[in-house]
């Protein structure tokens, strides 16, 4: 029994020792005092954004672990673009760099080998860097209705983000880059080479498990969802019943919800799109404390499309429930409609102190004409304000790309306006970048595009008929609005927990990101979807409440109104909402060529009767099981060596510190 007890006392001091040791080489002198401790002090983990894994029916693009486990590799600083890898890196990259890193990664196979993971630095201000945009040239050329697609729409286009990285990418936050940096300045100055910062990755899609490396495969093997949402839109007045006979001629005010980025959850587009969205809702809000708009000769429909960054998923999928008549347009049809108004990127349209936007026209005609006439008067209605308005250039292709492309190449003759901040070339240059914020836009900018709208519409909607003067001049939009409206949608503070949101919602996040996301429920529960996004929900409850009718009961309610002319606003706010009369609905955004059947997702085969359709890569979102990053200092071969040998010394001397007490004790109790 003593022996034992000496053995074991033993064993203690020499646990003691190892781990004396252990802390002596690794420098770690801190108190453990706990197994959370030990983890907290053993790993760091990074708040990031990730690159995913995106396919579309010809292959993959994004980013991904290369095999079915965690990377694991030592942090290096990019310090200058030439710098070389001599073994496989995490790559901690400056901004500006980002560009350059990718396009050469991409042509570089000895340095593309030598990447096990990139970290970009994010840097909050970006008043030194000029330009980034990860998109084309010419986004999304293959949809446009026009030959000519050599113009750089987008002149500070890389095309980046529509490579395959078979490394991880995340994008830092700021506080993460202060990190980061200090972790790769220790790498670079360590002098004893006992450890190493390494930083690991768990970005493993399911489809580089399944080996599915297109859309078509993987949605058959379920290890994707495709891209998709929920599009919103709603009538100025409501409609008075759910027959297209009688109905007034169309006039369809669109805007895009969604944007895109490199990096999945920083997809902001604070000028792409979002800015028109905004203005899309401050002119509505304008318009409804008009009285009397039954009596305007045409009916107005807002249209705020999702998906558009994706193949113009709502856009598409919207024209093709008209044809089909669906539940979701009951209605209206395509035939009804006779012009579309776009607001596409207007945060930026401030010209020597001036709001100066422009008019982009799809067609020559006599319809097209009145439009640019309203456009024009309702620029000169607003007088001191001196919003200008001019004519693109006849010299560019065609209209940019926009929403309205899906309704050209649906109907050649269509009448229809994109009004943008930019002539020629976009003047955002940060065009699908984290970098396109609420700091790239101008308030101003969007009041007085929400101004113009709103007041051109007002013109338009009265026919031939000379607009009242009184009346127009009564149309002012809401500054203060404007401004809460890019606090919600393009900031984390407030954020979706603003109050304009909250009045109508309760958001599951409250930093507010605009990429599409994918599409989880079932087509055919068009008015209830489970999965729709904060985006969608708040734009929906928004519209529902301004294109308001005053007949209204407002009871209150919890889901669907008893009247089918009434919809419920506000029904995920504490107490329940209430039912008023409004024509909003929800439209699914997915690709034309997707059919959900059997709880699966099946591919079509293209319709030679629809030119986008044929050209729609069919875009799809792996799954993946958790994402993450962490960093962590790990040993070198040498100082592991190191502290086995003094293991095995200190297990050696206490082996023999037992033999020599088991014969001590032994002799003591023999001589008692």
């Amino acid at each position: 029994m003593a022996a034992g007890s000496a053995a074991c006392l033993h064993g203690a001091v020499a646990c003691a020792v190892l781990l004396f040791l252990a802390s002596a080489v690794s420098g770690d002198v801190a108190t453990l005092e706990s197994v959370p401790d030990l983890v907290k002090a053993m790993y760091v983990n990074i708040e990031s954004f990730p690159c995913v894994r995106l396919l579309n029916l010809s292959g993959e693009i994004g980013c991904s672990n290369p095999g079915h486990g965690q990377i694991i590799a030592p942090i290096v600083r990019f310090k200058n673009i030439g710098d070389q890898l001599v073994q496989p890196s995490t790559v901690l990259l400056p901004l500006d760099q980002m560009r350059d890193f990718f396009l050469r990664v991409s042509n570089d196979p000895k340095l593309y080998n030598k990447v096990a993971g990139v970290l970009v630095e994010s840097n909050g201000v970006h008043n030194n860097l000029l330009e980034l945009s990860p998109d084309r040239r010419f986004p999304q050329e293959d949809f446009a209705p026009y030959s000519n697609l050599s113009h750089d729409w987008n002149p500070a286009g890389s095309g980046i983000m529509w490579n395959r990285y078979d490394f991880p990418a995340f994008l830092l936050t700021e506080e993460s880059t202060q990190t980061l940096r200090k972790i790769a300045d220790e790498n670079d100055k360590s002098k004893n080479g006992y450890q190493a910062n390494v930083a690991e990755f768990d970005l493993v899609m399911q489809t580089t498990k399944a080996e599915t490396h297109d859309s078509e495969s993987c949605l058959k093997e379920q290890s994707c969802l495709p891209l998709g949402g929920q599009s919103v839109w709603a009538s100025l007045p409501p409609m008075s019943n759910a027959s297209k006979k009688h109905q007034k001629p169309i006039i369809m005010v669109v805007a895009s919800q969604d944007s895109a980025s490199f990096f999945r959850d920083r997809s902001l587009g604070a000028d792409s799109p979002i800015s028109g969205l905004i203005a899309l809702l401050t002119a509505v809000d304008a318009l409804s404390h008009l009285h009397d708009l039954s009596k305007l000769k045409k009916q107005l429909i807002f249209a705020a499309f999702d998906g558009e960054a994706w193949g113009y998923l709502g856009s598409r999928k919207f024209l093709l429930e008209l044809d089909e008549g669906s539940d979701s347009v009951n209605g209206i049809g395509s035939s009804m409609i006779e012009q579309v108004l776009e607001i596409g990127s207007v945060g930026k349209g401030i010209s020597q102190g001036h709001p100066l936007f422009y008019a982009h026209a799809a067609t020559n005609s006599s319809i097209l004409k009145k439009m640019l006439d309203a456009l024009q008067s309702g620029s000169d209605s607003l007088g001191s304000d001196n919003v200008k308005v001019k004519l693109a250039a006849s010299s560019n292709p065609g209209v940019p790309p926009s929403s309205l492309m899906s309704f050209m190449r649906k109907n050649t003759s269509i009448s229809g306006v994109v009004l943008e901040d930019f002539d020629s070339q976009f003047s955002n240059k940060f065009y699908h970048s984290y970098l396109d914020n609420s700091d790239n836009i101008n308030s101003s900018s969007i009041a007085a595009a929400a101004a113009l709208v709103a007041r051109s519409l007002y013109i338009l909607a009265t026919g031939d008929m000379p607009p009242d003067l009184i009346t127009l001049n009564t149309i002012k939009v809401n500054v203060t609005l404007v401004k809460e409206l890019i606090g919600c949608l393009l900031t984390c503070d407030p954020g979706l927990s603003c109050g304009i949101v909250k009045s109508f919602i309760s958001p599951s996040n409250s930093c507010p990101s605009h990429y599409v996301g994918v599409f989880q429920d079932s087509p055919s529960s068009t008015q209830f979807p489970s999965y729709a996004d904060d985006t969608s929900r708040f734009v929906w409850n928004f519209l529902a409440d301004r294109t308001s009718g005053l007949a209204g009961n407002k009871s209150s309610c919890t889901g669907k109104c008893s009247n089918e002319s009434e919809v419920c606003v506000g029904s995920e706010v504490e107490g329940g909402g209430r039912c008023v009369v409004s024509t909003t609905r929800y439209v699914p955004a997915y690709s034309t060529r997707l059919k959900f059947q059997d709880n699966v997702w099946h591919v079509l085969p293209a319709n030679s009767s629809d030119p986008m359709g044929a050209v729609d890569p069919v875009w799809t979102e792996s799954y993946w099981n958790t994402i993450g990053l962490r960093v962590y200092a790990v040993q070198s071969a040498t100082s592991d060596w190191i502290v086995l040998l003094a293991g095995l010394i200190v297990t050696a001397a206490s082996y023999l510190a037992v033999l020599i007490g088991r014969t001590y004790i032994s002799k003591i109790t023999k001589r008692d």
